[in-house]
């Protein structure tokens, strides 16, 4: 998804809409499907876009993820294990009880912070917080650490 702040100390509440930089994704390799797309931003060969909710459509492919932040995040995750093809962008909120299963086969935490796009696909403030991958299915851990990502990769 994407993310539009205008306040660059605190993003809570601001909006849902995080648009990833697509640096980050083309590093990464070609995705068949974003569930989680805006229209216009190409993540992935398709995309689905609201008012149509990913998480309920059928899901094919390598999978790109970066869902909506907030309490369904753990549904999107869910969802992306039960699929097993895909990688996931996420808040590193390595604190939280919930997000403990997903990370059982690793994580790359990614240094620094992302400056997301807002929906205009303008670069606003970084995120306020760190993020990390999620990699689901073998191919998607080497995708991750044969990039020319900045970060750490833990196991």
């Amino acid at each position: 998804m994407s993310f539009v702040a205008t306040d660059p100390v605190s993003h809570k509440g601001k909006t849902n809409t995080w648009l990833t930089p697509l640096w980050l994704i083309e590093s990464l390799g070609e995705f068949d499907l974003d569930p989680c797309a805006f229209p216009g931003h190409q993540t992935a060969r398709n995309l689905i876009c609201l008012p149509d909710n990913g998480l309920y459509q059928p899901w094919h492919g390598r999978v790109w993820l970066n869902p909506p932040y907030g309490k369904f995040t753990k549904e999107w995750l869910e969802k992306l294990n039960q699929h097993g093809d895909g990688i996931a962008l996420v808040f590193a909120r390595l604190e939280t009880k919930w997000i403990q299963p997903f990370l059982r086969n690793g994580f790359f935490s990614i240094e620094g912070r992302i400056s997301f796009l807002n929906e205009q696909k303008e670069k606003t403030t970084n995120a306020g917080s760190p993020s990390m991958l999620i990699p689901f299915g073998r191919k998607n851990v080497g995708a991750i650490l044969s990039s020319d990502l900045k970060g750490r990769w833990f196991q």
